[in-house]
């Protein structure tokens, strides 16, 4: 336990070390500037977004946790009753499908107006 303790240790210092005598110590003007990205703001940074981006990224939301409800899914075959995980995951897939497709019909995932 002694030697995996030293090991860690060791190696901690050693990566630490090596953080601080790698990198740059004289970076240019780009990069002590606040934008990076090459170019001066202008204009005000307070414009609003587009309610379309906030559905869509709400929508991207749901289903990426319905991506995390049903992962578990597989394993339910070792359960004594898998059909009643079945049930629900189907019951999850469904309603989720209900609202995407309500969704496409009222033309919430449409960029252009």
């Amino acid at each position: 336990m002694a030697m995996f303790f030293s090991i860690t240790l060791l190696m901690s210092i050693i990566l630490v070390i090596i953080c601080f005598w790698l990198p740059a110590t004289n970076p240019d003007t780009e990069k002590l500037s606040p934008y990076e990205c090459g170019f001066d703001p202008h204009g005000s940074a307070r414009l609003p977004y587009s309610m379309r981006f906030f559905l869509v990224a709400i929508l991207f939301l749901l289903f990426d946790l319905e991506i995390a409800l049903l992962l578990p899914t597989p394993w339910t075959l070792q359960l004594l009753n898998p059909a009643s995980t079945f049930t629900w995951a189907s019951i999850i897939i469904i309603l989720l499908t209900l609202g995407l497709a309500y969704e496409w019909l009222q033309g919430g995932l449409e960029w252009a107006e």
